[in-house]
């Protein structure tokens, strides 16, 4: 059975009434199809159907202060959320967020990252890349938690970002599992080539093609894809190639493996400037690529978000009780201090296991619900009832104990 690919009718172009079925072909990749998905969306798209946002540069929606106005209150919240998804989904598939971090804080990550990196070299190591030349760039894989471990401080304040958590639970809903990427591309560092990613857009053609429909309709929705510029970052530096309503393409994990489809995406990407703390926010399934760095001195650094729905594995093994370990002192002494709960949950969110499966249920029974408690939960018990450290790291490595398989 071959899956038929989505027309591009202007109702289609808003919603999906149904989940696609059966298997598709690479004779299902049609240009023309993609073509009038990627235009007709990009000739709807208007700045008065997304409230909320500040501006509508080259298709992509760009949000500052009005975004901000309306968090203020709960419904404030769920209606920028709402929006946001939909924007993720049936609009231009990416959203940028102006000022998304303070300057003091994205500095002091970046002399963190910067410290990993000169840490890498001199111990000889090189870490790969995905869609690009090996060894042309510097990356930091397992950021997260390195940054956890090395700078709880830091993270802390970083990860406290409520806009962070706005847009991820915005899309993935509670329990989502926040992995860090550094990636530095160098002056003359050569752009990546057009592609998807995490899930399906990490596997070759044929890969993709063994996959039923539905898991290409799914795939979007477990991860959301993310990136914090920590050095300004105009056209010249090579900032993310974007093209703007392609990930409403059914077939796109197979068509972005074919030439003409990078053909039309070289032609027809956008490109936004973006400014240290600013950061943006895309669907998976967007077609999209590093830029070139055509610039002569400037080391274009960005801290590339993948945040995975808790129903899902993340692409990387975080330590998250290290992490959780390393932060607890600096989340009870601002937890002491008065710090407000969201900035610590939002904290414990982008550090601690969330979700409670797959476990020992022989061992790890659930207790006053479906479901065991969550290291996320525990820490956020331990914060709570003011633990010392002490009883935290005991309890935290009983439930870990607890967790594992007996074989």
């Amino acid at each position: 059975m071959t899956a038929t690919p989505l027309r591009a009718t202007p109702s289609a172009s808003r919603s999906r009434t149904h989940l696609p079925t059966g298997w598709y072909s690479a004779e299902d990749c049609s240009l023309e199809d993609f073509r009038a998905v990627v235009e007709g969306g990009l000739a709807e798209t208007t700045l008065e159907q997304y409230p909320c946002a500040d501006a509508l540069e080259q298709g992509v929606l760009v949000y500052g202060s009005r975004l901000r106005e309306r968090t203020t209150t709960r419904e404030g919240r769920r209606e920028v959320q709402a929006e946001l998804a939909r924007a993720l989904a049936d609009g231009p598939g990416i959203v940028v967020f102006k000022d998304a971090f303070t300057h003091d804080v994205v500095e002091a990550a970046t002399d963190a990252f910067r410290a990993m990196i000169e840490e890498q070299k001199a111990a000889g190591t090189a870490s790969g890349d995905h869609f690009a030349k090996p060894g042309a760039n510097d990356r930091v894989w397992g950021a997260l938690d390195k940054l956890a471990v090395r700078a709880p401080e830091v993270f802390a304040a970083y990860y406290a970002n409520d806009l962070l958590a706005l847009v991820c639970e915005a899309w993935l809903g509670r329990g989502y599992q926040v992995t860090s990427q550094v990636n530095v591309v160098n002056p003359g560092g050569q752009a990546q080539t057009a592609h998807r990613d995490y899930h399906l857009g990490f596997m070759d053609q044929a890969q993709a093609l063994a996959h039923p429909a539905q898991v290409h309709a799914l795939s979007p929705v477990l991860t959301l894809q993310g990136a914090v510029a920590h050095v300004d970052m105009p056209v010249e530096t090579g900032p993310t190639l974007y093209l703007p309503h392609s990930q409403k393409f059914p077939a796109g994990y197979v068509a972005f493996h074919q030439p003409e489809f990078t053909g039309y995406f070289l032609e027809h990407f956008v490109q936004l400037p973006l400014a240290k703390g600013d950061a943006a926010f895309f669907n998976p399934a967007l077609f999209h690529a590093a830029g070139t760095n055509r610039s002569a001195d400037v080391r274009r650094m960005a801290n590339l978000l993948q945040v995975s729905s808790g129903f899902g594995r993340a692409m990387e093994d975080v330590d998250r009780a290290a992490a959780s370990k390393a932060l607890f002192g600096v989340l009870s002494a601002q937890a002491a201090g008065g710090v407000g709960e969201r900035s610590l949950r939002n904290v414990v969110a982008a550090s601690a296991e969330d979700y409670a499966f797959p476990t020992n249920l022989d061992r790890d029974q659930p207790i006053g619900g479906l479901a065991p408690q969550t290291q996320a939960e525990l820490v956020w018990q331990a914060l709570s009832e003011g633990w010392g450290a002490a009883r935290f790291e005991e309890a935290l490595d009983a439930q870990a104990a607890r967790r594992r398989s007996a074989v």
